[in-house]
């Protein structure tokens, strides 16, 4: 396969020949509304049906969470009974979990930016709101078994195909990356490198050490929806979508999932044209 050739894949060809969905939602802003918004019809969905939600959601993208507070606050959105699994955290030097304090907690940014917004007698519960365990990584697999499965799963998508911080193991096999479940691990070099440059923050400061749900668990909820609405990732994109199916590209394994969406803005949907200036 020539990735040259995957790179140029045009807007109109993304998805096509590939299990998974790729849909096109605009400017960045319509994205994190369009993600807000399918977030909230998983709630109205199930309450429908008069059974509480499951979901997996991500701190990046974050932007989603302005528009499903304000669902939340102004269209009289419940989501009291729903169940909220953080997707992974950083962890201090002796594989703790960072302080929710500490500038890069994802734990700290959900309680600052969406938990403290929400009218308190319709944000999730505090027991509604879980984290993976370092201590105790199994306990989010069994927590889900007992609540039925995960109804759906929100997520990014990194610079080297990370989901969550399953980073790549271009070694494994397919399968039994697939099977890998929530752990401890070492953020690769390419995701503290590439968060320092966002953040425009020393190296140093970004921690070197994570806890992260597993493909398993993200490959196991009914429905993935994956937005990509940053400029540098018209490339990650095409290799996850068209590129080789394979763990050196985490979100490669989407095509393995039954309902697996990747949507992404106006932006993304643009070819890749490398030229050095």
């Amino acid at each position: 396969m020539n990735l040259w050739d995957v790179m140029d894949t045009p807007r109109d060809a993304l998805g096509r020949g590939s299990p998974v969905r790729v849909r096109i939602a605009g400017d960045a802003d319509s994205l994190m509304i369009d993600m807000a918004r399918a977030m909230a019809a998983e709630v109205l969905e199930n309450a429908r049906q008069g059974r509480p939600t499951c979901l997996i959601v991500p701190v990046g993208p974050v932007g989603q969470y302005r528009h499903l507070a304000r669902l939340v606050a102004d269209e009289g959105l419940d989501l009291s009974g729903t169940t909220i699994i953080q997707m992974d955290e950083f962890l201090d030097d002796s594989d703790s979990l960072i302080d929710p304090g500490h500038p890069l907690s994802f734990r700290g940014f959900l309680d600052r930016e969406f938990y403290a917004k929400l009218p308190p007698d319709r944000a999730p519960r505090t027991d509604r709101r879980l984290c993976p365990d370092p201590r105790s990584p199994d306990e989010t697999a069994q927590r889900i078994q007992g609540l039925g499965g995960v109804d759906a799963c929100f997520g990014g998508i990194g610079l080297n195909g990370h989901l969550a911080f399953n980073e790549p193991e271009p070694d494994t096999p397919v399968d039994d990356f697939a099977r890998r479940g929530t752990r401890v691990l070492d953020v690769a070099p390419a995701s503290r490198a590439h968060m320092a440059v966002n953040l425009s923050c020393a190296l140093p400061l970004i921690p070197t050490r994570a806890v992260t749900l597993g493909m398993h668990e993200i490959l196991g909820a009914r429905r993935v929806r994956i937005y990509a609405n940053r400029p540098w990732q018209p490339g990650v994109v095409r290799l996850a979508v068209h590129g080789p199916l394979s763990a050196s590209c985490p979100a490669s394994l989407l095509r393995l999932h039954a309902d697996a969406e990747i949507v992404i803005t106006d932006e993304v949907a643009r070819p890749v044209e490398v030229r050095l200036q």
